[in-house]
C-alpha cells in the first residue's frame, strides 16, 4: 500500500479495498521500522491518526467519498496543531504545544485527512538543507549521506521515502520546490495569499506560503484543493475563487507558450543538469508547446535582495520568542536581561541567530535606507521582469536547482554557498508568483528537478503542465532503492 499515490490511495478506499485505519496501521509500522534512517519526523501522532484514520472509515460508510477522506499526511513541524508539539525544528519551541490548529490543518483534517506525525525542518525554516533542525538533519533517501534539501526536508524525504503519499510544507524561498527537486518529488508553492498563513509560525512574511509535497502533480493538485482558500483570519489571505485543480490536468499543452531565461544558464549551472532541462522543453515541445528564449535581467540581484528582506523580517518575527510568555527559558536569570540574552542566546541554533543579526542590522537607522529599502525597489524590478516576460509567454521554465545534493555538512563553513543553492527559487517568493518542481532525471544518482513559473492563480496552468510532462515520463516512478 504505500506504493499509492493519493489519487490510487482515494480510488482504493472508495472501492473498499481497504480501509483507512488498515492504510494508517501499514504506514505507521513502516515509519517505525525506516524513519530511524532518514531522521524525516520530529513527533509521530499515532493516536490521533487513528483516531482519525477510524471517522474517516464511518464517514465513508455513510455515504461521503471526498478524495481526501481518509488520506494520510504529515505536517511540516510549522503548522500548529491543537495539543501536539509545534517545534519549528528550534529548542525554542521544544516545549511548545500549540493551543490551536493551522487554517491548513483545520482545513484538511475537515476534509478528511489522517495526521500521521511533524516533519522535521530547517530551524524556523531558515535553511536549504535541513541541516540547522535541533533535532538533526533530515536525511535524502536517494543517499543518505546526502541532504533532503530545506526547509521543508523532512516532509521531502517522508514522501520520497515512501512513508506517506503526501505532506505540507512551506515556501520562503524555495522551500518546498527545492527539497522537492533534490529528492525527485513535484512541490508547488501557491500564489502568495493563495494558502492561508494563520497558524504556520513566520519567518519572513512577505514570503511565506504553505503548499503540498507529493509524488505527482496529480496529487498536489488533490492536496492544494483542500489548503486553498480565504481565510478571513489572515490579512494576507486574497478572496479569490479556487477553481478545481484536478480538472484542468488533462488540458492540451498545444500552442502553450514557455519562456526559458537565459541567466538560468550561467557558468553556475551544472551542465549536466542544464542538459536534463534542454530535454524536457524537447519533451514538452513534443506535446505541443512553443518555446522562447526570454530574459529575466535582473534576476542577478536576488538573492542579495532576499537576503536582506528575510533576515529583516524574520528579525522581527521572532523578536517574540523571549523566554517570558511560551517556549525555552534560560534557568536561574539574574534579572530581565538576562532572561532576554541567555533564552534567545541558547534557545536559537546559529543559522537563526546570523539571520536575526542581519536582519537587525539591515533596519537599524542609518542603513534602512541602504539596504533594506533598496533590496525592496530591487523586489520591485524582479516583479516587473515577470510580468514583462509574461506579457510573451504563458510559463516560465529552468532549472529548480543549480546543483543536486550535497553531503551533509559539506556547506556547513559556508553559509553562503548554501544560500546560492537557492538562486532559481527565490525569484517566485520576491513576486509572489506560483512555482512548480517537477522531477526530470538524475545526476550521479541523484534527482533533479525543473522548476515552472505561472503568472498570479495559475496553479492550474503549472499542474497541468507538469501532469502532461508526467503523462509522457517516468522520473516521478522512480523509488529509491531501499524504500
Amino acid at each position: 500500500m504505500h506504493h499509492m499515490t493519493l489519487a490510487e490511495i482515494a480510488r482504493g478506499l472508495a472501492d473498499k479495498k481497504f480501509s483507512s485505519v488498515e492504510l494508517t496501521t501499514t504506514l505507521l509500522a513502516r515509519i517505525a521500522q525506516l524513519d530511524p534512517q532518514l531522521n524525516s519526523f520530529i513527533s509521530l501522532t499515532q493516536d490521533l491518526a487513528l483516531s482519525q484514520a477510524k471517522a474517516a472509515d464511518a464517514r465513508r460508510a455513510n455515504g461521503e467519498n471526498g478524495a481526501l477522506l481518509g488520506a494520510p499526511i504529515a505536517h511540516k513541524d510549522l503548522f500548529c496543531t491543537q495539543g501536539i508539539r509545534t517545534s519549528c525544528g528550534s529548542k525554542m519551541l521544544d516545549n511548545f504545544k500549540a493551543p490551536y490548529d493551522a487554517t491548513v490543518v483545520a482545513k484538511l483534517a475537515a476534509a478528511g485527512t489522517v495526521t500521521l506525525g511533524k516533519t522535521n525542518m530547517d530551524e524556523f525554516a531558515m535553511g536549504s538543507g535541513n541541516e540547522s533542525s535541533f533535532y538533526g538533519p533530515a536525511k535524502n533517501p536517494w543517499n543518505l549521506e546526502c541532504v533532503p534539501g530545506g526547509s521543508s526536508g523532512g516532509s521531502a524525504a517522508a514522501v520520497a521515502a515512501r512513508l506517506l503519499p503526501a505532506a505540507t510544507g512551506t515556501d520562503t524561498g524555495g522551500s518546498i520546490r527545492q527539497p522537492a527537486a533534490l529528492t525527485n518529488l513535484t512541490g508547488l508553492k501557491p500564489t502568495y495569499g493563495r494558502v492561508s498563513r494563520w497558524g504556520m509560525i513566520a519567518y519572513a512574511s512577505s514570503l511565506d506560503q504553505g503548499g503540498p509535497l507529493a509524488r505527482t502533480a496529480e496529487d498536489c493538485a488533490i492536496l492544494l484543493q483542500g489548503m486553498a482558500g480565504f481565510d478571513p483570519n489572515d490579512s494576507t489571505s486574497i478572496d479569490e475563487p479556487v477553481p478545481d485543480y484536478s480538472a484542468s490536468l488533462n488540458g492540451s499543452l498545444q500552442g502553450l507558450r514557455i519562456g526559458v531565461p537565459k541567466e538560468y544558464f550561467s557558468a553556475g549551472l551544472d551542465p549536466r543538469i542544464a542538459e536534463l532541462i534542454h530535454t524536457s522543453v524537447k519533451e514538452l515541445e513534443k506535446l505541443g508547446a512553443v518555446i522562447k528564449e526570454i530574459s529575466l535581467p535582473n534576476m542577478q540581484h536576488a538573492i542579495p535582495a532576499y537576503y536582506v528582506i528575510a533576515p529583516a523580517e524574520a528579525s522581527s518575527n521572532l523578536s517574540r520568542f523571549d523566554g517570558v510568555r511560551f517556549g525555552y527559558r534560560c534557568e536561574n536569570p539574574t534579572k530581565l536581561e538576562d532572561l532576554y540574552k541567555r533564552s534567545r542566546g541558547e534557545g536559537f541554533g546559529s543559522e537563526v541567530q546570523r539571520r536575526i543579526m542581519v536582519g537587525a542590522y539591515a533596519l537599524s537607522a542609518g542603513y534602512y535606507d541602504a539596504y533594506y529599502l533598496k533590496a525592496q525597489k530591487i523586489r520591485r524590478l524582479i516583479k516587473n521582469d515577470f510580468m514583462a516576460a509574461f506579457n510573451e509567454v504563458d510559463i516560465i521554465l529552468g532549472p529548480t536547482t543549480p546543483n543536486p545534493a550535497w553531503k551533509i555538512g559539506a556547506k556547513s563553513s559556508d553559509p553562503v554557498a548554501a544560500y546560492l543553492e537557492d538562486v532559481y527559487t527565490i525569484t517566485a517568493n520576491l513576486a509572489g508568483l506560483p512555482g512548480l518542481s517537477m522531477p526530470a532525471g538524475f545526476v550521479d544518482g541523484l534527482p533533479v528537478g525543473v522548476q515552472l513559473l505561472a503568472p498570479y492563480f495559475q496553479e492550474g496552468r503549472l499542474l497541468n503542465v507538469a501532469h502532461q510532462y508526467q503523462l509522457n515520463t517516468d522520473w516521478h516512478t522512480r523509488t529509491p532503492t531501499g524504500f
